[in-house]
């Protein structure tokens, strides 16, 4: 059975007790947009008192991935216009859907198959049951855009293990599998081969009856991934006060030669940093830090809130680093400013005093 949608893009349909949203934009890597994040809503708002949907599965179309993220393409264009005004709504209506999903009622199982970035991670990161394939890439990659981790993906990097948090946030490192399950980004890993099986499964609902119970039958043991192999050195390293401490650790570990040669080093670490935007990582890493502390995802989601207005609103560095990594294409930001030295020490305090027009909740 098919339910209509208010967005051609969002497909909605039940078989058994079994809901399914299908993200449908594989051109785009299924970007989402503000009227597919309203139809997603709809669907969810629709299912919560309906009896014949006992649980929910998100999954998307095409092979490269679950979602990219939002298309921020768009926001670029309101943003470098100056018009916040209409960029703002887009993040509203997208922290808010993250909230539902993490409150839902229904057990939300996600097939984050593929690139699962950004606003992607926003439905999949915070699902009841979220599996991941041997194709999956996750990640936070908000710093290579001047910006820095939203749609709740400061609570989840907050509560990785270790400083595995302030880590990924700061390098916007893509995890596998196996470290997106060790970060706390994914529950269960099962072969892609496998998915229509564990379709078929929450359709039929046959014993185990939970969603937990029934995936364990198809999930997969494995080994450790880079990330975790390298916990030890990450820990010493982003467990520093300020970036510039961290890169200094970083630094000092290399000439050690810790983990040199290995996939995830100091070194690959360092250059990461280097091309990161000094402002995001110096907000990126409070930011991380205060949602670890923090009650819940709605406050973690607020937190973001007000730090996406302050950036829209007072630095250039969000727009410059869509420029060069998305518009443009040329990967050659021109952060302001360029260097962690010259980041005005004040500048923290700011962001994280700055209070939007109207609250993201009430």
């Amino acid at each position: 059975m098919t339910f209509p949608t208010s967005d051609p893009r969002i497909l909605a349909r039940r078989e058994g007790g079994l809901g399914t949203i299908t993200i449908d934009r594989p051109e785009a890597i299924n970007a989402l947009e503000r009227s597919m994040l309203q139809a997603i809503r709809g669907v969810l708002d629709a299912w919560v008192t309906d009896p014949d949907v006992q649980v929910v599965l998100f999954d998307a179309t095409g092979e490269r991935g679950f979602s990219a993220g939002g298309d921020i393409r768009r926001l670029y264009e309101a943003i470098s216009r100056g018009l916040v005004v209409e960029a703002e709504p887009f993040f509203r209506d997208e922290y808010s859907l993250n909230a539902y999903i993490d409150e839902y009622p229904k057990p939300i199982v996600v097939f984050a198959d593929g690139v699962t970035m950004g606003g992607g991670i926003g439905i999949a990161g915070h699902a009841h049951v979220r599996i991941v394939t041997e194709t999956s890439k996750l990640a936070m990659p908000e710093t290579r855009i001047g910006f820095t981790p939203d749609a709740g993906g400061s609570w989840l990097l907050g509560h990785a293990p270790g400083r595995i948090g302030e880590f990924l946030a700061l390098t916007s490192w893509v995890m596998g599998p196996a470290d997106a399950i060790h970060a706390g980004f994914a529950d269960h890993f099962a072969p892609a081969s496998r998915l229509p099986s564990i379709r078929e499964a929450l359709t039929t609902r046959a014993d185990p009856s939970t969603p937990t119970e029934l995936i364990l039958l198809f999930d997969e043991t494995l080994e450790p991934g880079p990330i975790e192999r390298a916990q030890g050195w990450i820990d010493d390293a982003f467990s520093a006060d300020t970036v510039t401490e961290i890169v200094d650790r970083l630094r000092a570990l290399e000439a050690s030669g810790v983990a040199a040669g290995e996939e995830v080093s100091p070194a690959t670490a360092l250059a990461a940093l280097a091309e990161r935007s000094p402002v995001a990582l110096s907000v990126t890493l409070a930011a991380i830090r205060s949602s670890r502390v923090m009650r819940g995802l709605r406050d973690a989601l607020s937190q973001e809130f007000a730090l996406v207005s302050w950036f829209m609103q007072t630095q250039p560095d969000m727009v410059e680093g869509i420029r060069a990594q998305l518009v443009d294409k040329d990967r050659s930001p021109r952060w302001t400013p360029a260097a962690l030295a010259d980041v005005d020490p004040e500048i923290v305090g700011e962001a994280f005093a700055y209070e939007p027009e109207h609250p993201l909740f009430g």
